[in-house]
């Protein structure tokens, strides 16, 4: 069970994850869409958008840390583990709450606005369930095993090895293995998220409007009243992803 757990299911969500999005990219492109709401409802949406978006940033900021750079590293710049774990603490804590009350929000919001509800499909409800357990039970594994077990598991003695062994493709089940079952139930769901990620509203994720930073500003100008036309166009820089500059003056 530990082999099929933790070293072929990481790959196989992985697998689907990366399928998925080349999928979805070719054959749902106009799907390709977050299906935004803001219409039906402004004022909810206004105070949990910010507080999930920016808490999830701050999540996925904690997990790199977390897991990806060694302990060895840390303690070589003079970090010790209390100083590191309180961090961990205070930060992810305060992340992870902010990660939970802007989804709490948006759900309550999504149930109780007529119209938003309306739009709501059956995968959005898969979605959100799979998305707040993943929450709940991160913020488990970072507030209960401190309160409840003095200092807590060390996850970067167990998780984070494992972690950074699937990506040499050895994946040290051993390490996985011996952590609590909280980061277990937190893996797993977590990887289930990644299976579903494609086929929801979640794929707006990777989207990255890289275009923008290099299109040219666009300039407006009014209309030439006394009837001699516009004004000549000038040599600039050649428009990446937008309608040329003729289109945009008529």
């Amino acid at each position: 069970m530990d082999v099929l757990l933790w070293g072929i299911a990481p790959y196989v969500s992985m697998a689907v994850l990366i399928g998925g999005l080349i999928w979805r990219y070719r054959y749902d492109q106009f799907g390709w869409t977050t299906r935004s709401s803001q219409l039906y409802e402004s004022r909810l949406l206004r105070i949990g958008s910010p507080l999930f978006h920016f808490g999830i940033l701050a999540v996925v900021a904690g997990h790199f840390f977390g897991l990806v750079i060694p302990m060895s590293w840390t303690e070589a710049v003079g970090m010790s583990q209390d100083f590191y774990h309180f961090n961990a603490l205070f930060v992810g804590g305060i992340a992870g709450i902010g990660t939970l009350g802007g989804i709490a929000i948006l759900i309550y919001r999504r149930r109780k606005t007529g119209p938003v509800f309306m739009a709501t499909t059956r995968n959005d409800k898969m979605m959100y369930v799979v998305l707040a357990a993943a929450i709940v039970f991160g913020l488990w594994t970072t507030l209960a095993s401190v309160f409840l077990g003095g200092h807590g598991h060390n996850y970067r003695e167990t998780v984070a090895p494992w972690f950074r062994s699937l990506f040499i493709f050895q994946p040290d089940i051993a390490s996985m293995a011996a952590a609590p079952f909280s980061f277990h139930l937190h893996t797993l769901v977590g990887m289930l998220l990644f299976v579903i990620w494609p086929f929801t509203r979640l794929v707006h994720a990777f989207t990255a409007p890289l275009h923008y930073l290099f299109r040219p500003y666009i300039v407006y100008r009014s209309r030439d009243r006394r009837g001699s036309g516009s004004s000549p166009s000038r040599r600039g820089w050649a428009p990446v992803g937008t309608p040329d500059r003729d289109n945009r003056r008529r």
